[in-house]
């Protein structure tokens, strides 16, 4: 008796398992084609979170038949190996930081040029530009298709410990955390020796003295704890960085029509929700960094030109000898927008 009831116990264990299986083997089918996004920000980062609600328009809009999967916090690829793995197509997609582009397409850095086009309506101008469609040639080139220019931050905040960097002079012989070669030519006109890292090593970096220093957008400092080893920050409308979402251009081409339409609108959701709707740093951005114990300030415009005078020429006259002949036609579209 008790050995028939093993055995019954047993089989429903089985078909249980059995059912299991199946609903999972289900669930993973369910979606006729998978878009796999690999991205350095952790889950609190505003971009991770468009990304996710991006995955969720996705599969609003495709009615199922496409599954979004967010690879955040570098967990697939490190910020320099997403734009060869899309390209090479071992993944379908990726969000890369504008500005890490780098030395493969110094064009890219332009809007990180110091108060240069952080304003609102030069953003959304600069979406449909000539600008960017030179740009988005420029990644067709490098082989990756890109369907979003996503704001990831229209600021940036400079983090210190021994005072806050307020001024050029203040800048004179710390070491900072930069951003790549371009917006650094800025930081060493004013006395400052940058080190380019990506944001996921800054945190280190200051706690163990490596950098005196960090740069990073408002929201980042306080999405990677910067308030924890850093006692001052200095806030201002310095930079425009976009994160580029760079498809794969064979996979990209290889989705029917209708569905490749209804990602390229989720997509443009997507970039429409992260511009903001006014100029200027959010005074809930620096009260939140006050409130976890770093006295943060946003500077006045007229402190802005003062920053804006210290590292325009020096970043300017970089981003031209870089960029030649492109370089000047990207400078003249955008003084159009």
């Amino acid at each position: 008796m008790n050995d028939k009831r093993l055995s019954i116990h047993g089989r429903r264990q089985v078909l249980a398992a059995g059912i299991a299986l199946a609903l999972a083997s289900g669930s993973a089918t369910a979606a006729d084609f998978t878009m796999r996004i690999s991205h350095q920000f952790p889950p609190t980062h505003h971009t991770a979170q468009n990304l996710e609600q991006f995955a969720k328009d996705v599969k609003a809009m495709t009615k199922g038949r496409v599954e979004v999967q967010n690879f955040g916090a570098a967990q697939l690829f490190k910020p320099n190996q997403n734009h060869p793995a899309v390209a090479s197509g071992k993944i379908e997609a990726a969000a890369i930081l504008s500005f890490q582009w780098g030395g493969t397409i110094p064009e890219m850095s332009v809007t990180i040029i110091p108060y240069l086009m952080t304003s609102v309506a030069k953003q959304k101008a600069f979406i449909k530009s000539d600008a960017a469609k030179l740009l988005d040639a420029k990644m067709a080139e490098k082989g990756v298709t890109n369907i979003a220019w996503m704001v990831d931050t229209n600021d940036g905040i400079f983090t210190s410990n021994g005072k806050p960097l307020v001024q050029p002079s203040d800048f004179a012989g710390m070491k900072i955390r930069g951003l790549n070669k371009l917006f650094d030519e800025g930081l060493v006109a004013m006395g400052a020796s940058p080190s380019a890292m990506p944001g996921s090593e800054v945190y280190q970096a200051l706690q163990t003295g490596v950098i005196d220093a960090g740069f990073t957008g408002v929201e980042a400092a306080n999405s990677r704890k910067f308030y924890e080893v850093q006692k001052f920050g200095v806030a201002s409308n310095i930079i425009l960085a976009f994160d580029n979402l760079v498809v794969n251009p064979a996979w990209w081409n290889g989705l029917p029509a209708d569905v490749r339409g209804a990602i390229q609108q989720a997509a443009d959701k997507a970039v429409a929700r992260s511009i903001r709707k006014s100029d200027g740093i959010p005074p809930e951005n620096i009260t939140v960094l006050n409130e976890k114990g770093m006295k943060a300030v946003a500077l006045t415009k007229a402190q802005e030109k003062v920053m804006a005078d210290a590292m325009q020429p020096a970043v300017k006259k970089e981003f031209l000898r870089a960029t030649a002949p492109d370089g000047v036609k990207l400078l003249e579209a955008l003084d159009k927008l």
